[in-house]
């Protein structure tokens, strides 16, 4: 992305900064959802970490599926209030659903209700006037539960009333399946955790813990610790709220401030945020310097100074000097003129402010600590501080860190140090240090040295692009260009312009005619762009043809340049091309980029040689060898390469444990891969792809459902035609699982469309071409799909693609099955798992097989279908693959017409006019083979829920199993 004008040195003015693509917090709101369902969720965090957020949202949706909500919000006033929470409980419940109680039972209840008065000499708190009440109680709950199912929320448990809480504790009582479904939010403290104790006597107002409201449950409740935010939740936070309330959209090197200093939490990031912006409004719009301490409002930062001034004076120095060093041991501070280090840190650890050191290294207990101590110190305190800890540092980046900020204008020495602390950190393995400080050597160079400043910038621009830094790396450069004529210093610029705008390419139309016109025509100059060019042709242009020929030209003109870094990134570029379109000469390609001469960046890139040779090795179905490469590659990587490189390398390997049955893995990994991508910043479309993957195998459904819209909803608004199809194939297929064959159909046929027109000629390259004809069988499209198989089956035999082809044959098998030729049927599918066996593709074997026990059960051999369910759940099983193996379990017990299978439900018949909407719903799903945890989380509703719902039907079906349910439902209407 382009910015408008080259931003000045110095403090910037804040400018409107790179929109942020929303992703929201869609998967803790999934894992909610899923945890609700099983009928009961408490949610615990800290003060202003979304807890109530996150209820709102949950009730809101409850209430839209038909629940009856109730909800109280008790404040730390009103706990000494007895039954002030039931007070808010019933506040909004008809008269109508206290008329069935008697006499003193209702008079008790209006009395603690505070609608009239209580009868003279009743005792609600105590002895047998308090079981009435909470038995009147219940039978309110129960009139109530007539008209739908019912939600109790409960925010800020902690400070119910402790009359109310046994009153609820009282309901979850009740036998299984008639309690309401409960959702509260306990707070918990930052460093203390919430305690687990009795209630206190009635209405002494206690402060209620994890076993008070662990009581209010029918079962012991799911638990959700809400998390904080990552940085890229923080930044996309911060766009959606009101500027007149948490400031302008900050560049990200801010929000990565304000994140840390927020330690994730929302309502401190939005209070920050408001606090800067009327600092940078004071100042004429100029942000602070990276080196100056943020402000801190006073609501946040008196509690934190009241703790701290109560330090004896030493220690509060000793405090400050460890908020100024990067990394904080005892023995620095010694060295750097705390005598009493290590008992000063004993006396801020009891007090809170420190943690027990981690490996010597003093960690903050809470990160708006050293912020209010760098605000509330004056600028002699804080170069004193830095001072000393420049002379005591064994360290050179840490030294020279220290100097720039002992040293005010141009210094030849300190900049020159600064530089060289740069280079050292840069060999370390980090960029982003690397960056900042070649930026501040780039400030001290005196004004006759302008090639030295270029030279500076340009290196610290590349270095914040490794570090994915990418806002930091465009105003470098823009720096640059705003300042120089010379085409080589221009063209890198340029260069580093295109590399820092990630997968959004659509975004820099402009600038590539602009570096052309600089590099004229040097090749050593046209060889980098031409690869570039080869990208954007791919990912926004749609065409891998056209980007082969950019990629060769590249490699052509920088074999005849001597340049072999950009030479063997354009050789991978183009055997990656040729992999794609089918071409023979893929492999010698390929060879020809891993040959001697090697460049070590380029090796150590997500794409260099090293990277692509794994597509190679999954192409000829040898996941296991793949695997082998990418755990050496991340291994480098995690040394001395860019955070781009490493999450993308992640997002691979986790596709490899997928596929090869390593569901637990596979997930572990894609989580750090967009871990990675939020913190540095990247696009994160490809991130949540692989995520959605590995929770389509290992996870929930809901939550790969969120994943893959995430991904999709990324890759749309980057323009990022590479990875759009296959965002759009993860969603297909997570669809397809959950028994939605139409619209996976709709997303899947994109898919092909896309990349056929692309120029894919390699179905081992995008395996989407079985999931698409199963999807197609399923929905009633037996023909198209036969067209899908069949081109997909011509162009897997002309490359040798074996393990393509056994996918292809389990679809031929499902298409014969969906004409109802199960004899057909049989033999595609029994063949297509002895194939699928020889490869270690574990999950699609097991897919095969799911397949092949649904036909044998539809012929009505039970001892072969079992069998073949047996096998497949027993893959699964293994396999780590929750969500294939709720699956099998459906198809095993149920009806075989499971999730993955069948076609779509026939209308509904006379049976549907016996049973209520919810009833109908549940049974419906029961037919299709959901199990019931599985129910609960389509329809919003408690587990206890769908098993009520599920008796009913069977006592009005005539029913006695899922079996006979399903039965009847899928008997097609008589005349």
């Amino acid at each position: 992305m382009t910015e408008p004008t080259a931003p000045a040195a110095g403090n910037q003015a804040v400018a409107r900064a790179p929109r942020r693509r929303a992703a929201g917090r869609e998967a803790l709101h999934a894992a909610a959802r899923a945890r609700l369902a099983g009928g009961g969720l408490l949610v615990t965090g800290p003060a202003g970490i979304g807890r109530s957020t996150l209820l709102a949202r949950l009730a809101r949706e409850y209430a839209d599926a038909g629940h009856r909500v109730l909800r109280c919000s008790p404040t730390p006033q009103e706990r000494d209030s007895p039954y002030l929470g039931l007070v808010d409980l019933l506040a909004g419940v008809d008269d109508a659903c206290f008329a069935g109680l008697a006499g003193h039972a209702r008079a008790l209840l209006d009395g603690a209700l505070l609608r009239g008065a209580l009868p003279e000499g009743a005792d609600p708190l105590g002895g047998r006037d308090a079981l009435v009440l909470r038995a009147a109680v219940r039978s309110v709950v129960a009139e109530l539960e007539r008209t739908g199912p019912l939600l109790l929320v409960v925010d800020d448990a902690q400070w119910l009333d402790t009359p109310t809480a046994e009153v609820l504790a009282f309901l979850a009582r009740r036998p299984a399946g008639q309690s309401p479904v409960l959702l509260a939010a306990l707070r918990t403290h930052s460093a203390v955790p919430a305690r687990a104790g009795g209630p206190g006597r009635p209405g002494t107002g206690g402060e209620l813990g994890l076993a008070d409201v662990e009581r209010w449950s029918a079962g012991p409740p799911a638990a959700l610790t809400v998390p904080p935010l990552t940085a890229h939740e923080a930044g996309t936070l911060l766009d959606d709220a009101d500027p007149e309330h948490a400031g302008p959209p900050w560049p990200p090197a801010v929000v990565a401030r304000l994140h840390h200093a927020a330690g994730g939490n929302p309502r401190r990031l939005l209070d920050l945020s408001a606090a800067l912006a009327e600092r940078v409004r004071t100042a004429g719009g100029a942000l602070p310097d990276a080196g100056d301490p943020l402000p801190v409002p006073d609501r946040l930062r008196r509690p934190l100074l009241d703790r701290i001034e109560a330090l004896p004076p030493g220690t509060r120095r000793t405090l400050l000097t460890a908020s100024a060093a990067a990394s904080p041991t005892v023995g620095l501070l010694l060295r750097a003129g705390c005598r009493e280090a290590s008992a000063d840190v004993d006396l801020c650890v009891r007090h809170g402010l420190l943690e027990q050191p981690l490996r010597g290294v003093l960690r903050f207990a809470d990160p708006l600590v050293p912020v209010v101590l760098q605000a509330e110190a004056g600028y002699e305190q804080r170069a004193a501080v830095h001072r000393a800890l420049a002379d005591a540092a064994d360290d050179a980046v840490e030294r020279a860190h220290h100097l720039a900020r002992l040293t005010a204008g141009p210094d030849s020495e300190v900049a020159a140090r600064l530089a060289d602390a740069a280079s050292a950190a840069r060999r370390r393995g980090a960029p982003g240090t690397a960056a900042r400080l070649g930026r501040l050597a780039a400030e001290h160079t005196p004004a006759g040295q302008p090639d030295v400043d270029t030279e500076r910038r340009l290196t610290a621009a590349e270095d914040a692009v490794a570090a994915g830094d990418f806002t930091f790396a465009r105003q470098l450069a823009y720096q640059v260009l705003g300042r120089v004529d010379r085409p080589a210093e221009r063209v890198r610029a340029w260069t580093v312009v295109v590399d820092s705008c990630g997968q959004a390419m659509s975004e820099i139309d402009d600038v590539f005619p602009e570096a052309l016109h600089d590099a004229g025509g040097d090749p050593r100059l046209l060889a980098p762009l031409h690869y570039r060019m080869s990208w954007r042709e791919w990912m926004v242009g749609g065409s891998a043809a056209r980007a082969h020929l950019h990629a060769a030209r590249s490699a052509e003109l920088a074999g005849a340049a001597g340049d072999r870094h950009t030479q063997l990134l354009a050789l991978t570029q183009q055997a990656a091309l040729e992999l794609f379109l089918g071409l023979p000469e893929a492999p010698g390609t390929l060879a020809a980029a891993l040959a001697a001469p090697h460049d070590v960046r380029a090796m150590a890139d997500h794409n260099g040689p090293i990277f692509l040779k794994h597509r190679f090795l999954l192409a000829d179905d040898r996941p296991d060898a793949a695997r082998r490469e990418l755990r050496s590659l991340v291994f480098t990587l995690r040394q001395r390469g860019s955070a781009e490189s490493l999450s993308q390398c992640l997002m691979a390997l986790a596709q490899v444990e997928e596929q090869r049955g390593r569901c637990r893995q596979a997930l572990t990994i894609a989580r750090q891969s967009l871990r990675i991508a939020q913190q540095a910043g990247l696009s994160q479309g490809p991130a949540w792809y692989a995520l959605a993957l590995a929770e389509t195998a290992g996870g929930s459904l809901p939550q790969a459902l969120a994943a893959a819209e995430t991904a999709r909803r990324h890759s749309e608004d980057d323009d990022d035609r590479l990875f759009l199809p296959r965002a759009l194939h993860a969603e297909g297929r997570v669809l397809l699982l959950m028994g939605h064959p139409e619209r996976a159909v709709r997303l899947l046929r994109r898919t092909a469309e896309m990349e056929t027109a692309q120029g894919l000629r390699d179905p081992a390259m995008r395996r989407w071409h079985a999931d698409l004809a199963e999807a197609l069988a399923r929905a009633g499209a037996p023909d198209e799909a036969d067209e899908v198989i069949a081109e997909a089956r011509t162009q897997g035999a002309r490359l040798g693609r074996r393990g393509v082809l056994a996918t292809l044959d389990r679809s031929a098998g499902l298409v014969a099955e969906a004409r109802g030729d199960r004899d057909r049927a049989v033999p595609l599918l029994a063949g297509a798992a002895a194939r699928l066996a020889a490869f270690p593709y574990v999950l699609e074997e097991g897919r095969t097989r799911l397949a092949l026990g649904r036909v044998h059960r539809a012929r009505g051999d039970e001892a072969a279908s079992r069998a073949a369910f047996a096998e497949a759940l027993r893959i699964f099983t293994r396999a780590g693959a929750r969500a294939w193996v709720a699956v099998a379990r459906a198809e095993r017990d149920g009806s075989g017409e499971g999730p993955s299978g069948g076609g779509p439900l026939p209308p509904d018949g006379p049976w549907s006019e016996r049973l209520t909407s919810t009833e109908r719903s549940v049974v419906a799903r029961v037919a299709e083979g959901a199990s019931n945890r599985e129910i609960a989380a389509g329809l919003v509703v408690s587990v206890k829920t769908v098993e009520a719902a599920l008796t009913r039907a069977y006592r009005k079906l005539g029913a006695r199993s899922r079996v006979e349910v399903t039965r009847i439902v899928m008997a097609r209407p008589t005349a």
